[in-house]
C-alpha cells in the first residue's frame, strides 16, 4: 500500500457521492478514494463546487493527502481549451508534476430515442465526454511524457451493445474508445501508458433511479452475469490503481471490461 505516494493524479468528475450504506457512490469518487489510500495527491474537477469541497475535506482528513479542487465544465458554450489548460496549469503550480490522468466525467440525456434527440442533448454528451477527454489528453501530454505516466479513459457498454435511448452517450463513448487506441499507438514509444475501461458500477444515481422508478429500473437495468454490480472504489477504483503501476505497462492499448466487479478481461 502507498505506492502512489508523491505522485499526482487528475480525476475528472470526482465530486463526493455516497450510497445509502456509506460506500462511494460514483465512479469518480471511488477512484479518488482508491488513489488517496495509496498516497497520491489529487486534482479533482467537476461542475458541483459543493461536492468537490466535500470530497476534498473527507479525502484529506482520512488519508493525509493533498487535494486541489477545480470547478471545470467542458460544454458547447465554453472556451474549452482554456478551461482545461487552466486545470492543468493549476495542477502543475500546486504539485509540480502529473503522473496520472483519469477522464471520467460524462453528462448525457438518457432515455431519449435517436429520432427525438436534440442537438443540444447530443452536444451535452459529446462535449462533456469526447471533447473533454481530447482536451485533457492534449494538455497533459507533455507532463505525462516527463513522468512516463498513465492515461485511463472510460467507455461503456452503451456503445458496444447499442443501448436504447443512449445514442449521444454511446457516440461519445465510442469516440473516446477510438481516441484511446490512437493515443496508445502514438504515445507508447514515449512511455505513456494509455488504457480504457468499460465499467458497470452501482452508483448513487442508479440507487436513486431504482427507488424513484422501480418498474423502469427493472425493465432497463440488467444484473451482470456475475450476480452483482461493480463497487466504485474497491473494484473499479482498484483497477485504476493497478493501471498506474509499472507492472501493467504491457496492457497499453487494450480495452478492459469490468463486468460486475469480477475482474479484468482484455
Amino acid at each position: 500500500m502507498g505506492f502512489l505516494k508523491g505522485k499526482t493524479a487528475i480525476i475528472t468528475g470526482a465530486g463526493r457521492a455516497v450510497l445509502s450504506d456509506g460506500r462511494c457512490g460514483s465512479i469518480g469518487y471511488g477512484i479518488a478514494t482508491a488513489y488517496a489510500k495509496e498516497g497520491a495527491n489529487l486534482v479533482i474537477t467537476g461542475r458541483n463546487v459543493q461536492k468537490l469541497a466535500d470530497a476534498k475535506e473527507e479525502l484529506e482528513r482520512l488519508y493525509g493527502i493533498q487535494v486541489l479542487t477545480v470547478a471545470a465544465d467542458v460544454n458547447s458554450g465554453a472556451d474549452n481549451q482554456a478551461v482545461v489548460e487552466g486545470v492543468v496549469r493549476q495542477a502543475m503550480e500546486t504539485f509540480g508534476r502529473i503522473d496520472v490522468l483519469i477522464n471520467n466525467a460524462q453528462a448525457s440525456a438518457s432515455g431519449v430515442s435517436l429520432a427525438d434527440h436534440t442537438t443540444d442533448q447530443f452536444d451535452l454528451a459529446i462535449y462533456s465526454g469526447l471533447y473533454a477527454t481530447f482536451y485533457y489528453m492534449k494538455a497533459c501530454y507533455p507532463h505525462l511524457v516527463e513522468t512516463k505516466g498513465t492515461v485511463i479513459n472510460f467507455a461503456s457498454g452503451a456503445g458496444l451493445f447499442g443501448n436504447y435511448g443512449q445514442c449521444a452517450y454511446a457516440a461519445a463513448k465510442e469516440g473516446i474508445r477510438g481516441l484511446t487506441r490512437v493515443a496508445a499507438t502514438e504515445w507508447a514509444k514515449e512511455g505513456v501508458n494509455v488504457n480504457i475501461i468499460c465499467p458497470l458500477a452501482w452508483t448513487a444515481q442508479l440507487e436513486n433511479f431504482e427507488k424513484a422508478y422501480p418498474d423502469a429500473f427493472k425493465a432497463n437495468v440488467k444484473m451482470p452475469p456475475a450476480g452483482h454490480y461493480g463497487d466504485s472504489e474497491n473494484e473499479i477504483g482498484r483497477v485504476c490503481v493497478q493501471l498506474a503501476s509499472p507492472d501493467f505497462k504491457y496492457l497499453t492499448g487494450e480495452t478492459l471490461t469490468l463486468e460486475g466487479g469480477m475482474g479484468l478481461r482484455p
